[in-house]
């Protein structure tokens, strides 16, 4: 049950943020100047800009210290998943694989 959950998490954490950048990319390309003008362009979505990248601090730190402990692999492939579509999609990934790793050890 908790898979499945965070599957839709990973599926919707992949939609929605890109449901906004692709048409940003189709008018714009990578435009990263552009991209950050728009991001921080007023106090609100600032706002949302800072949140985002002091949350991605805290999912990097929580990947490599529970992923170690509990032995995962390949714990880069979700700071990579962060970078290239946010926490939204990176955390229930690493959450999906986390939870089937901590049944697989408890079987």
């Amino acid at each position: 049950m908790l898979q499945s959950l965070y599957l839709i998490l990973c599926i919707v954490g992949f939609v929605l943020p890109y449901s906004q950048l692709v048409p940003f990319l189709l008018e714009h390309g990578f435009d990263i100047k552009l991209f950050f003008e728009q991001l921080f362009a007023n106090r609100i979505s600032g706002f949302f800009g800072m949140d985002v990248a002091v949350s991605s601090l805290v999912f990097w730190t929580f990947v490599f210290w529970e992923g170690t402990r509990l032995k995962m692999r390949h714990l880069w492939v979700y700071v990579v998943c962060n970078f290239l579509v946010g926490v939204s999609f990176g955390l229930p990934l690493f959450l999906l694989r986390r939870q089937r790793q901590v049944e697989q050890q408890t079987n």
